[in-house]
C-alpha cells in the first residue's frame, strides 16, 4: 500500500501558501510570497535533498502543477525526479500537459486517491496543494505530515488545518531545529485520538 505524506512548508499560524517567492499566489491579495527565503540555511537544504531524492509520485493540486510545470523541466539539475515521477493532478479543468508522465484526476478526488493508494508503487508525496490537501485530510487519506514549521505569523493566507479535518493520533518519526530556527519534523499516523485526565 502506498502512503500519501504531506510535504509542508508552514508558518507559526498555519499558512501555507507562496512560501517560495512573491509571485507564487497571489490570490486574495496575499502579499507575503517568499517568507521561507529568510530562513534558509544548511539544515533545511540538506533535509530538502533528502526528502527530494526519495523515491516517490507526486500528488498535486492544479495550481501547483501550473506553477511548476514550466519551472522543474527547466531545473531537472536540481531535482530530476520531478520530471521522472507520475504526476498525479486533481484537476477540474486541464486534461492534458506535455509535462510527462502526468496524469489528471477529476470527479471524486477522494476514491481516484483511494485507489493509488490500493496500488503497487512509491508513496505519493503532496507538495503545497492547500485546496487538495483540505480534501485529503477531510477523507482521512493523509498518513504523514513532514513539516518545516518557521517562526513567523502572517495572519493571513491559506492554512494548512483549514477546515475539514478529522481527529487523528500521529507520532514524531524524525525532528530537528535547523540554525535559523526552522522546526524540521515528520509526523505520521498512529491511530484513533485517546483521552484522560492530566496527572493520573
Amino acid at each position: 500500500m502506498r502512503n500519501v505524506n504531506v510535504l509542508e512548508f508552514i508558518t507559526l499560524d498555519g499558512v501555507i501558501e507562496a512560501e517560495g517567492g512573491p509571485e507564487e499566489d497571489t490570490s486574495d491579495g496575499f502579499a507575503y510570497g517568499g517568507w521561507a527565503a529568510p530562513y534558509d540555511d544548511e539544515v533545511l537544504d540538506a533535509v530538502m535533498q533528502k526528502q527530494m531524492s526519495l523515491p516517490c509520485d507526486l500528488l498535486l493540486g492544479r495550481k501547483t502543477f501550473d506553477s511548476w510545470e514550466p519551472y522543474w523541466p527547466q531545473h531537472a539539475d536540481i531535482w530530476p525526479g520531478a520530471s521522472t515521477a507520475t504526476k498525479y493532478v486533481a484537476s477540474t479543468t486541464r486534461t492534458s500537459s506535455d509535462w510527462q508522465p502526468s496524469m489528471f484526476l477529476g470527479g471524486d478526488i477522494a476514491e481516484h486517491v483511494r485507489q493509488l493508494k490500493q496500488q503497487p508503487g512509491p508513496d505519493l508525496h503532496v507538495y503545497g496543494s492547500a485546496q487538495l490537501v483540505q480534501t485529503l485530510m477531510k477523507h482521512d487519506l493523509v498518513d504523514a505530515f513532514w513539516l518545516k514549521i518557521y517562526p513567523l505569523t502572517l495572519g493571513s493566507g491559506k492554512r494548512l488545518f483549514a477546515d475539514g479535518t478529522i481527529p487523528a493520533a500521529f507520532k514524531v518519526t524524525e525532528s530537528q531545529v535547523s540554525p535559523s530556527g526552522v522546526i524540521v519534523v515528520n509526523y505520521e499516523r498512529a491511530g484513533a485520538v485517546t483521552t484522560g485526565s492530566v496527572g493520573e
